[in-house]
């Protein structure tokens, strides 16, 4: 018996295309004497539809669409296919798409669901048991659950069914076997990240430890939005033994010959490198982010760096050089070579290539600007001022010529926010902000030599060889204002990826000073990241989609244990008793009059001084001393504890010490006020 797995490329909501898709893979599987076709999860509509899944029209569309294709298919006689659809039926189980759906409300009648379709009818219908919430995953929002298994007869051999999250867990792989099922079909929809083929392996294997039976998992492959599917299906027998696997990033139907209920060795493509799985994300990312929104050509902003070299790979591997336009736009501070090997990578590629020198303009914001910042130096507002300008020079292009502008910024920029809000943030889609700056090299490195393109070396060596720089002023590098990128690309993974604290960080052997500022740079620079432009996923979390943090909040992770939150400090300062109106002044020009003074005496290793008692001479141990205490917010602390030490000091032994203690509560008695408005 022949199963043939069809690893299509399918768009959302494109139900009419998808059906010719899914019929066109039936005719060839049919030709080829397939009796099994398995397409992928929610193949009918598109994975992931989103919210048009609260849409009853959705659903009315969907299942006019099932019954289309259950007829288109009859053609292939004994031929059965199973396809993944969204589906609506009410608890009496009849199929019911057009009734309203309740938003904000647990789904209770919609489901994921595959099909089995033969001979012009539905023969069955399986609803999935395991629905994700994680990552990129909602389906919970979407959909209900059903803890019924579904199998079916063919050739001898019982098949059973399970949708992508159901083989996660040990449930309904069983659930499926104990109805009978001597070989699992586990058609998906999973999106690629770094490593997940061997995960998706290696989580089938165990299933496979649990239930003794064979599986045939079949991916989708294609982009959608931000998410990539990069296919991979693959067979593994009933000792979790490789027998098939189908590449990476293409579109392409593979058949596997069984007997009976085994799996016999079919073709098994090679694996590839890192740098060439990333590398094809990101083609088929920009290829499909553009054709599925038919969006004309691209545009891109080269600068003579390597961010944008990058980016005009990649467009032009995706779409071919006659739909990719590179603008070089120079200042006073723009390189000559940064000029001269843009036009060359321009040339190398074949793309069209203008300049338009953005001085002109740059001057005129100036100019316009003079009185407002006249007596202030020049600063990161100027430097703004020209990505803004090429920002808006580029949407200008693309709103006249429809083309989309690709952004270059990379996922490290992205992290700590080196990066100008309108300016080189301008854009619609952003190719590599899931990125870091160290693979970025290694992918410009990686498409130079590869074999598998009409051309070589088409990325400048030079490029490659000298030190970044956004050239926004005079001889400005990116290490100015951050760590190396080896270091920050470290620091960043361990913190956004791996969810280490500082702690760990910097234990892990990075300098403490560069930990505390690349986290704080990430912290205080969401507000920016949560106006970035989509851009494609490749790793498990992002600098966007997963990694949502508060614009606004204290959260450092600084700590390996939890705090309790204190806001108020109080500060006590004993000090020699003449220097208390020195420190009573220090302390009213920071804006504390409000003190408590005691008189105290203070003992201490210090000598104290001697006096005379009836003629004779003692020493007096205990010295006078005065005790000072405010209580401040968290943000007074430091100017207040300067103020004290400042005026409190004499350089001699016995100046006194001072004590910050947390303050739980405050209440001023007068008006009831708490906390830091009762200081």
């Amino acid at each position: 018996m022949k199963i043939a797995l069809a690893q299509i490329n399918v768009t959302v909501g494109d139900f009419a295309g998808n059906i010719e898709k899914i019929v066109a893979a039936a005719q060839a599987v049919h030709d080829a004497g397939a009796s099994l076709m398995v397409a992928p999860e929610l193949a009918l509509s598109g994975y992931p539809p989103e919210d048009l899944l609260l849409r009853p029209a959705f659903y009315t569309v969907s299942h006019a669409a099932l019954n289309e294709l259950a007829t288109q298919l009859a053609r292939f006689a004994g031929l059965h296919v199973l396809v993944g659809h969204p589906h609506r039926v009410d608890p009496a189980g009849e199929v019911n798409p057009s009734k309203p759906i309740g938003r904000g409300v647990p789904p209770v009648d919609t489901f994921n669901a595959a099909s089995l379709l033969v001979d012009g009818r539905i023969a069955g219908t399986y609803l999935k048991q395991e629905l994700p919430n994680a990552e990129v995953f909602d389906e919970k929002r979407y959909f209900a659950s059903n803890p019924q298994p579904f199998v079916f007869e063919l050739n001898g051999v019982t098949f059973g069914v399970v949708l992508c999250e159901d083989v996660w867990h040990a449930s309904a792989a069983l659930l499926a076997k104990a109805a009978g099922a001597q070989v699992l079909l586990v058609p998906n929809g999973s999106p690629y990240h770094l490593s997940k083929e061997y995960v998706r392996v290696d989580t089938l294997r165990e299933r496979i430890l649990e239930t003794g039976l064979p599986m045939v998992y079949l991916n989708m492959v294609g982009a959608q939005d931000e998410l990539v599917f990069d296919g991979g299906s693959f067979v593994l027998d009933a000792r979790g033994e490789l027998v098939a696997r189908m590449p990476q990033f293409i579109e392409q139907i593979a058949i596997v010959e069984f007997d009976g209920a085994l799996p016999l060795r079919g073709g098994i493509a090679p694996r590839e490198s890192v740098e060439a799985q990333v590398y094809a994300a990101l083609v088929l990312g920009v290829r499909d982010y553009l054709s599925k929104n038919e969006f004309p050509g691209a545009i891109i902003g080269l600068s003579g760096g390597v961010d944008s070299a990058l980016v005009l790979a990649i467009a032009c591997d995706a779409l071919g050089a006659e739909r990719v336009r590179a603008v070089m736009m120079p200042s006073r501070y723009t390189a000559d070579i940064s000029t001269s090997d843009a036009a060359e990578m321009a040339r190398r590629v074949g793309v069209r290539y203008d300049e338009i020198a953005i001085e002109p303009m740059f001057d005129a914001f100036r100019t316009s600007l003079s009185a407002e910042f006249a007596g202030l130096r020049e600063d990161a507002t100027e430097e703004n001022i020209q990505a803004r300008i090429r920002g808006t020079l580029l949407m200008a292009l693309s709103n006249k010529f429809g083309s989309i502008v690709l952004t270059t910024g990379n996922k490290s920029e992205m992290a700590v926010g080196y990066c100008t809000l309108y300016g080189d943030m301008a854009g619609g889609f952003a190719v590599i902000k899931d990125i870091a700056k160290t693979l970025v090299y290694r992918l410009c490195r990686y498409r130079n030599a590869a074999t598998t393109f009409a051309t070589r070396d088409i990325i400048p060596e030079r490029i490659l060889t000298r030190a970044p720089s956004a050239e926004l002023r005079e001889s400005q590098t990116d290490q100015d204002s951050l760590p190396s990128y080896e270091v920050l690309d470290a620091i960043m993974r361990m913190y956004m990826e791996e969810d280490r604290s500082l702690d760990d960080i910097a234990a892990a052997g990075h300098a403490r000073a560069d930990v505390e500022r690349v986290t704080r740079l990430i912290k205080v620079n969401e507000y920016k990241r949560r106006q970035a432009p989509i851009g494609i996923r490749r790793d498990v979390v992002t600098v966007r989609m997963d990694d949502v943090a508060p614009q606004r909040g204290a959260w450092r992770g600084a700590a390996t244990e939890c705090p309790t939150r204190h806001t108020m400090k109080r500060i006590t300062a004993i000090i020699k008793p003449f220097k208390l109106d020195e420190v009573r002044e220090a302390l009213a020009e920071v804006g504390l009059t409000g003190l408590t003074v005691t008189e105290v005496k203070g003992f201490g290793r210090q000598k104290g001084h001697t006096e005379l008692y009836r003629g004779a001479e003692y020493v007096v141990d205990f010295l006078p001393k005065v005790k000072i205490d405010v209580v401040v917010a968290n943000d007074q602390v430091d100017p207040t504890l300067d103020a004290i030490i400042g005026a409190a000091r004499t350089g001699k032994i016995g100046d006194g010490k001072i004590f910050v203690a947390d303050i739980e509560r405050a209440i001023r008695i007068r008006t009831g006020e708490e906390n830091e408005a009762a200081v």
